[in-house]
């Protein structure tokens, strides 16, 4: 007997940009024209696929193409991938919120979803009349429901607003009290999108456990999520989407791993920005360098070795208190440490930023850099994730002694001074 309780066959999912619906009246009537002739729709061969980093030249594009995978019971799935990617409307079509433009999708069982603030509530009515609303359309009993209200009601935290109609929650007391609703009134399948992320930190914790539990009850769970830490943590299967079609259907490690090369980052020992314009930018950058500790252009130092980022501005009037900051970050983007410049006053003109790296010691691996010029005041220009710094490894031998060592984190220790020329 198969343990299959979702399976998906050539799921696409097709959009008209700008428009609600299908499309024109013409539009429509061809499909039908078509249709009672026994062809296929004529739309179906058209669209461009949803690469937000190019400019499309059709009406259509294709959120999802050509989705093929099954899930078995028990099993904790994982969702990864850029945004637009196509991971909430997959979701969606899971969750029977919307159709596929073509295939077909089969599920076993009784599924709750989670998908964005407000879902599956009504705002008119209280906590407790969503509760017993929620369990009703899954078909629970009222004395089923009635035996879990307390643990749902203890596990959300809004005991004292559950007598109040929800449009009055917080953002963070309606996930609270939707994730207890969904993972409490004994759903067989439990999909989870971002909308986790809208709660505090313990309550997160809380959140992971739990589906934790309902997969060792032998529920299966779908979790969508930018965090990577915590899918790595929850799920053993991964699948990676990119411009709609499926990537990397495997072991979760396996999928973070080529999620994360696929990052595309500039790296470049010599980066110049473009700023497309300048007319309402009181400063703005030319440049960015990073210098070995010959003074020689690199992308590239090995770990524990001295090296120079230089940054050169244009102030396009005098500026006091002028600040410079290099945010360094994990490849997933996860903040490290920000170094500053000391304010300073500065006349019109260029100037070049020199942040001096002799006491840095970080881990091997590449470190996302981002930009930012502000005084007192006001921020004058930012730029994330415009250029990538590798560390290389060295030999044991080589490594300083009394160095704490964090696999993966990056560790800085100092920064010997930073001058603005």
């Amino acid at each position: 007997m198969s343990n299959i309780v979702i399976k998906a066959e050539n799921i696409s999912k097709q959009y008209r940009l700008g428009l609600v619906g299908t499309g024109t009246l013409s539009h429509d009537f061809k499909r039908w024209v078509y249709k009672m002739r026994g062809k296929e729709d004529p739309y179906l061969k058209v669209g461009e696929i949803n690469d937000r980093t190019q400019k499309g030249n059709s009406d259509y594009v294709w959120a999802l193409k050509d989705i093929n995978f099954s899930i078995e019971q028990g099993e904790v799935l994982g969702i990864i991938g850029k945004n637009g990617a196509g991971k909430s409307t997959l979701l969606k079509i899971l969750s029977r919120v919307t159709t596929p433009t073509t295939g077909s999708i089969g599920i076993k069982g009784r599924m709750a979803s989670l998908l964005e603030v407000g879902t599956g509530f009504h705002p008119e009515l209280t906590g407790r009349e969503n509760v017993l609303l929620n369990g009703a359309i899954m078909g629970m009993s009222k004395l089923e429901i009635k035996r879990k209200f307390d643990e749902i009601v203890d596990f959300s935290g809004v005991e004292r607003y559950i007598d109040t109609p929800v449009k009055r929650y917080s953002s963070g007391m309606y996930v609270r009290l939707a994730f207890a609703v969904a993972a409490y009134l004994d759903p067989e399948i439990l999909v989870i999108d971002e909308v986790l992320a809208v709660g505090d930190a313990e309550f997160q914790k809380k959140c992971i456990g739990k589906m934790k539990d309902v997969s060792q009850e032998g529920r299966t769970v779908i979790f969508v999520s930018h965090n990577i830490d915590t899918v790595k943590s929850l799920c053993k299967r991964g699948v990676l989407l990119n411009n709609g079609s499926i990537l990397k259907d495997d072991n979760i490690n396996d999928v973070i791993d080529l999620y994360i090369k696929n990052q595309t980052r500039t790296q470049e020992s010599f980066y110049e920005f473009k700023v497309e314009s300048t007319e309402n930018l009181d400063c703005y950058p030319l440049s960015f360098k990073i210098e070995n500790k010959n003074n020689e252009l690199v992308s590239e130092i090995p770990a524990y070795e001295k090296f120079t980022i230089k940054i050169n501005v244009f102030l396009k009037k005098d500026i006091d208190h002028f600040v410079c900051a290099i945010g360094l970050c994990t490849n997933l983007n996860l903040p490290l440490r920000t170094l500053w410049s000391v304010p300073k006053d500065l006349k019109k003109g260029k100037h070049e930023i020199c942040f001096y790296m002799n006491n840095v010691f970080l881990e091997t691996g590449s470190y996302i850099i981002n930009l930012g010029i502000s005084t007192y005041e006001r921020t004058l220009f930012s730029k994330e994730n415009f250029n990538t710094l590798t560390i290389s490894d060295i030999s044991s031998d080589d490594r300083p002694e009394n160095v704490l060592r964090i696999k993966g984190a990056g560790i800085i220790l100092n920064t010997e001074h930073i001058e603005i020329k």
